[in-house]
Formats: C-alpha cells, sequence, structure tokens
C-alpha cells in the first residue's frame, strides 16, 4: 500500500474543516499511525493550533532559512536548484507537521504560469507544479508515515490546483447550510476540470527522471457538520439542508444522476458522519493545544464538559477508522 495523502477541501470557509484536521491527526497518533499533517493554506490556521507564536517565530524568521512549506519550495521557486526535504515538527512520538507560511501564498502566479507551460513539455513547469506532491513524498519517506493528512484554504486557484494534483482522497467537509451545497457546486465541477487538466499534461512530462502525482483526486466522503444542539435536538433548519447534501454530493462530486437518492446523510453510502457540534470545548481544547478527547479537569473540562469530551474520543476514533477503511479499500482495488 502507498503513502495515502488524504485532503479535507471546501471552497467555502467556516466549515470546521481545520480543526477536523487537527484532531483526526491527534486520532490516528494516537490509534499507532505514524501521521505527518501538512498545512498548506496561507493563512496557516492548523499551524497556529499546534504551534505558540514564540515557537512560529523562529521556525519562521524574518531572515535566514524558513522550516516550513515554503521553505522547501523556496530554492526552486528562486531558480537556485529543487525542492528540498521538508523541516518537520515533531508534535508527539508519531505525529510530525510541515508547518505553514504565509508566504505561500505569493507562489500563486507562479503555479498559474507553469500549469500553462506543462502543455509545453517544459522541464521547470513541471517541477513546480509536483513539487507539492514531491514534499509530502519526501517527507513521508523520512518518517516513515503511514498517511499524510492536509489541510488547504477555501479558494479555487493556482495553489489548491497543485495541493490537489498531490492528492490521492478527497474529504469534503460541509456545513449544515444554503452556502454549503452551493459550495458543492463549485468544487466538483473545479476537482474534475482539474483532473481532467492533469491528464492533459502528465503524459507531457519531457524529464523521465522526474516523478509526477497521477492526480485523480479521488473523492471518498463527505462530512456534514451540526448545528447548535438544544435540548439534545438539532435546530429544525439543519434538516433542511443536511438531507439535500446527498444529491448534490452525488451529482456535483461523483457526476451521478439518482432518480431515488438517500432521504438523508445516515442511509447515504457517500457519507462520513455527522460532526457534533463541541461548542464551548473547542475553545478549551485551542486554550490548551490539544484535542477536546483529551481535555482534563485542570484544562476546565468538568462535569458536563468532562463528559462530552470523553465522548468525544469515539466519535473520532468511528470517523478515523471509516476514512481509514474506505483508503484501503480504494487501494486494494487500485
Amino acid at each position: 500500500m502507498t503513502i495515502p495523502v488524504l485532503t479535507f477541501f471546501n471552497n467555502k470557509g467556516g466549515v470546521g474543516k481545520t480543526s477536523l484536521v487537527y484532531h483526526l491527526a491527534w486520532m490516528y497518533a494516537d490509534l499507532g499511525h505514524n501521521v505527518t499533517v501538512a498545512d498548506l493554506d496561507p493563512q496557516s490556521n492548523l499551524t497556529s493550533m499546534f504551534l505558540d507564536e514564540g515557537r512560529l517565530e523562529k521556525l519562521c524568521p524574518d531572515n535566514g532559512p524558513r522550516k516550513t512549506i515554503y521553505g522547501a519550495i523556496q530554492p526552486l521557486l528562486d531558480g537556485t536548484g529543487d525542492i528540498i526535504a521538508p523541516y518537520q515538527e515533531q508534535i508527539d512520538d508519531n505525529l510530525n507537521l510541515i508547518v505553514g507560511d504565509l508566504k505561500l501564498s505569493s507562489t500563486e502566479e507562479e503555479l498559474s504560469i507553469q500549469w500553462h507551460q506543462c502543455l509545453n513539455r517544459c522541464p521547470r513547469a513541471f517541477r513546480v507544479i509536483s513539487a507539492l506532491w514531491r514534499i509530502l513524498r519526501k517527507a513521508a519517506r523520512t518518517c516513515q508515515t503511514d498517511v499524510i493528512l492536509v489541510d488547504v484554504g477555501p479558494g479555487l486557484g493556482a495553489l489548491n490546483r497543485a495541493a490537489l494534483i498531490a492528492t490521492d482522497y478527497v474529504v469534503v467537509p460541509l456545513g449544515s447550510d444554503l452556502l454549503s451545497l452551493q459550495a458543492l457546486r463549485n468544487l466538483g465541477p473545479a476537482l474534475r476540470n482539474w483532473r481532467d487538466g492533469w491528464k492533459d499534461r502528465y503524459t507531457l512530462n519531457p524529464l523521465a527522471d522526474l516523478e509526477i502525482p497521477d492526480g485523480e483526486i479521488r473523492p471518498i466522503g463527505y462530512l456534514a457538520r451540526q448545528r447548535e444542539v438544544i435540548l439534545s435536538r438539532p435546530i429544525k433548519a439543519h434538516d433542511k439542508w443536511v438531507n439535500r447534501i446527498p444529491k448534490e454530493y452525488a451529482r456535483n462530486l461523483l457526476d451521478q444522476e439518482c432518480e431515488h437518492s438517500p432521504a438523508t446523510p445516515a442511509d447515504d453510502v457517500n457519507s462520513l458522519g455527522i460532526l457534533k457540534h463541541y461548542r464551548s470545548l473547542v475553545p478549551l481544547a485551542q486554550e490548551a493545544r490539544k484535542p477536546i478527547f483529551n481535555l482534563t479537569t485542570a484544562d476546565g473540562a468538568r462535569g458536563g464538559h468532562a463528559a462530552a469530551a470523553r465522548s468525544s474520543y469515539g466519535d473520532f476514533k468511528a470517523l478515523a477508522d471509516k476514512i481509514y477503511e474506505r483508503i484501503s479499500s480504494a487501494e486494494r482495488v487500485a
């Protein structure tokens, strides 16, 4: 089984994507997997969840080498060499972070230019477009990684195109609202265009010794985020939008028309589950810099909070197991 690259992507922000990646990274590590988590979002919110500002300042100096994703790609962008193996911050015994960097946003123009240059069989173009994938592979080999989790921003620009081409599998986090449904209508066509565009370029690679990604970008499911809960029952508006997700996901992400689509995500094979709204546990976890399922009374998780924190472990474990099984099944078929 190859080392899978799993990206969490939605072109709508505010759906809990970064928090989801953070918690799944900790969960996979807790389950004994060697995990590399890569922050490819220039906003670097995932990095900020793992590291405090003092540590970030040391890794991202104003002058000198940057121990970040941008630092790994910088020699190629500057024309002084190719990518280098990325620095990985060890978060836990089997959890490592490729640190995000605001300067990654400056690569958009170059990635856009080189995407078009691939059609001209330009060697540099293929090095640039495949750079993120090659960086992830170098990182995985260094740490004997079992799975690579990737967080990206919500845009549909050249940076995310390069990040998704580096991706084997995609999970789509969704909110329970109209805008999340509309985002699926943008996301599906974008992924298909990127996949087809890379197929047109893949065979034009003029460098026999340059490994490049296959760019299949396989969606393996969606995860809907529950709204606020009142008296243990979701607000009714949640059901109105969530129950429209199965049909929209099948149509836009899988290019499938379903006359009899599942009535709810609970009945949908494409659903990975409903992510609970953990309310005030999230700020406690952010303050403690740990996942909510590891919160203790010392972190402020007392009474009902403590019980909710404990029960969240089972929720994230079930989700992690389901995602890993889907990846494993897809790898066996491939």
